[in-house]
């Protein structure tokens, strides 16, 4: 059976959210910016319309978004992540095997499909997608996952196609993947896109004919699938068991800058806490952590940066053992004098949980841990994040990722239901 994939990605998905439960937003500009209310990470099409690009910092565009009344708003991570969910979990109902490829798109394999038109299970998928969740999408059908992504891409930039894009159709594939550039295809960076570029490769077609030799010397045999993926070969399969993690990772910017060891000591205990919960949720332990934290390279202050890694004595997965290492650490690095920007903890050497190889002097008792952490994750799921939480970790938390212009959690926090009047 011939392989068949599709790309299904959510349109401007942030603002997208955001639209679901605020219908004034429709047909206006709206930007969402990063913690801190910091820079513009996600844009409607009519912000792109004005200009606006990813990533600028929101002070810098500040007339401009008053000119034009552009509506701005702050992340809302627990909304996107729970409408990400919804999303991922209507594309179950149209194919068994799906492969979510970050919180806005998801391959698909529709190899059983063929027998269909693919054109009219992509319109299917899109406005069932829509209808159940509010989230407009775009599809792309092709042979393999680089053409998938290549023909999502089409879908999306072409209004007359309705939002799907099915490559099998297209009468002259050559010359649609001339008019793409090298640095649009996936899985091209930004190194290997200057070096093809110098070598007078400058499109997918161009990219698609080059010489396997050339392409195995100096892109390696992963650049070398790539290539045959462009060809029609399929060399990616879906991914269907994600690899185990390899890290851990919390870090924030602080709302204000720290310049005290008792907020540092504050702010490193609740992402430890916070990491230990994603560990947990993975049934992982750690056995190494490293703690950072930074100035503001932006700010005409004394600049000072630091990061201490700890090896653990035993792997674990225990909030209070963690918070105790991670507090040794930072203590370690600290110095006053200084405006901190941002700190943050990683774990590495992890390892399943149920494999602890506990050591011979290890005075902790692990069942009763276990029991405590089994009941704190309980309760902050059933009642919200943080509910219950370490000492550590402070109340007034003068430190606090700010989001100003935050829309309500609707769908994972009861106090913010939408509520109809009559």
């Amino acid at each position: 059976m011939s392989p068949v994939f599709a790309l299904v990605d959510c349109n401007n998905f942030y603002a997208s959210c955001e639209r679901v439960f605020n219908p004034k937003l429709e047909h206006k500009p709206v930007v969402v910016l990063s913690n801190n209310d910091g820079c513009v990470v996600a844009r409607s099409n009519e912000a792109k319309a004005l200009g606006i690009r990813m990533g600028v910092p929101e002070f810098q565009i500040r007339p401009l978004l008053k000119a034009h009344d552009v509506q701005v708003l702050s992340s809302n991570y627990a909304l996107y992540g729970d409408m990400s969910q919804r999303v991922m979990e209507t594309l179950e109902q149209f194919c068994p095997d799906l492969e979510p490829y970050s919180i806005d798109e998801a391959f698909l394999s529709l190899s059983g499909f063929t027998s269909r038109n693919l054109m009219e299970y992509g319109h299917t998928i899109r406005a069932t997608v829509k209808r159940w969740t509010g989230i407009p999408v775009s599809v792309g059908i092709a042979e393999t996952k680089v053409l998938a992504k290549i023909a999502n891409r089409v879908a999306k930039r072409t209004p007359d196609m309705g939002g799907v894009f099915d490559l099998f159709a297209c009468p002259d594939r050559d010359d649609l993947l001339g008019r793409i550039a090298v640095e649009d295809v996936w899985g091209i960076g930004p190194n290997h896109a200057r070096f093809l570029i110098q070598h007078g490769i400058t499109t997918a077609l161009q990219l698609c004919q080059a010489g396997d030799q050339f392409i195995r010397m100096h892109m390696g045999i992963v650049g070398l699938r790539l290539v045959m993926e462009l060809r029609g070969v399929s060399c990616l399969d879906l991914e269907q068991c994600p690899a185990p993690k390899q890290s851990i990772t919390c870090s924030r910017a602080f709302g204000n800058s720290v310049t005290t060891l008792t907020d540092m000591d504050e702010a490193v205990s609740s992402y430890t806490a916070r990491a230990a919960e994603k560990l947990r949720a993975e049934e992982l332990a750690v056995t190494t952590m490293t703690v950072f934290l930074t100035t503001n390279e932006f700010k005409d202050t004394p600049q000072y940066s630091n990061a201490v890694t700890l090896k653990l004595p035993v792997a674990t997965d225990s909030t209070h053992e963690l918070i105790r290492a991670a507090l040794q650490g930072i203590r370690q690095i600290y110095r006053d004098g200084y405006l901190y920007k941002k700190a943050g903890v990683m774990f590495t050497g992890l390892i399943p949980a149920s494999q602890v190889q506990v050591d011979l002097f290890d005075d902790q008792n692990r069942a009763r841990s276990k029991k405590l952490m089994t009941a704190l994750d309980a309760v902050n799921t059933r009642f919200g994040s943080g509910t219950l939480q370490y000492a550590s970790s402070g109340m007034a938390k003068t430190w606090r990722t700010q989001f100003h212009r935050r829309s309500p959690a609707y769908t994972t926090d009861w106090d913010a239901l939408p509520v109809a009047r009559a």
